[in-house]
């Protein structure tokens, strides 16, 4: 049980980064951007081939470049080219599968075990310590705490708040003289930077690259993202991202159970579809349930 809470807790954090860059996007700019598994794996692969080269600490900020660019494009696509937000994201997730694969030098794996990354550089200099066998976890830490900063600040300046007004009403900001497009761009390629961090370090902690390793990670990170509003369904910018963060970690952790119970990898996709049902339908039927309870007790009274 404490390795699979831990191994849940590594995945989740790790994760969280990605229901943190919807937690911008979807949340605060009111844009669902389904690019995010392709811009997952090119932040990956990125990461990689930079950490291949030598070079693991820069491959953090690589990668997050990378994920800056893909957000320009979808962005772009959406505000210059009248292209609907949805069909922005699905045509940059296409693109990105030829994108990663030439990245990844023509190849669909990349395999890391001789390569120094960031987690095998804190583990050596966590080897003495008490916190010798959670190095992955402490990085995992680290990264979400800088996020969570960052975005507790960024919404605060005023780019920030233009970004809130955009998702809440384009009108009103454009009445305002500020220019929508441009805080949609802003704030996709600060959502997807993160989004390509995430991916960066689940390859470097996994040690390997494959083509679909981001393969459904808008839905994991959807569901995680409303699991978590149900930790925090109220409170400021930093609470709310703490909740998300929380949403990760369980999500993560009910992976987790139901791989430890041997359920097939094939039925994992389902569960976090059914994950994402309950999510979103969740709070609905709880708000009829007053409605349905009077229904009832009118219909056995009738009787």
């Amino acid at each position: 049980m404490i390795s699979i809470l831990q191994t849940a807790l590594e995945l989740g954090l790790i994760g969280s980064l990605t229901v943190l860059a919807l937690f911008l996007s979807y949340t605060m700019l009111n844009v669902c951007d389904l690019s995010t598994d392709g811009c997952f794996t090119l932040g990956a692969a990125v990461g990689a081939v930079v950490a291949i080269a030598g070079h693991p600490y820069l491959s953090l900020p690589a990668a997050m470049c990378a994920g800056v660019l893909s957000g320009f494009v979808t962005a772009v696509l959406q505000t210059k080219m009248g292209i609907d937000s949805l069909l922005s994201g699905i045509i940059v997730n296409t693109g990105l599968y030829s994108i990663n694969i030439a990245v990844m030098g023509g190849s669909s794996l990349l395999n890391m075990n001789k390569t120094e990354t960031v987690f095998t550089a804190l583990k050596d200099a966590l080897s003495e310590t008490a916190f010798a066998g959670a190095h992955k976890t402490v990085v995992a830490l680290a990264a979400v705490t800088l996020v969570i900063v960052f975005l507790a600040l960024f919404l605060r300046t005023k780019l920030g708040l233009a970004i809130r007004a955009t998702g809440d009403n384009p009108d009103m900001v454009r009445s305002s003289s500020i220019n929508p497009a441009f805080t949609t761009i802003v704030g996709l390629c600060v959502s997807n930077a993160f989004t390509a961090l995430s991916g960066c370090l689940l390859a470097q902690s996994q040690k390997s690259v494959s083509i679909d390793i981001g393969s459904g990670m808008v839905t994991i990170a959807l569901a995680s993202l409303l699991i978590g509003r149900a930790f925090a369904p109220r409170g400021g910018i930093p609470i709310r991202a703490v909740g998300a963060v929380v949403g990760a970690v369980v999500f993560r952790f009910v992976y987790a159970v139901a791989l430890r119970f041997n359920m097939p990898a094939f039925m994992l996709k389902l569960v976090s579809s059914v994950i994402v049902i309950i999510a979103i339908a969740g709070p609905y039927l709880k708000s009829r349930y007053p409605e349905l309870h009077r229904r009832m007790t009118h219909g056995k009274e009738a009787r």
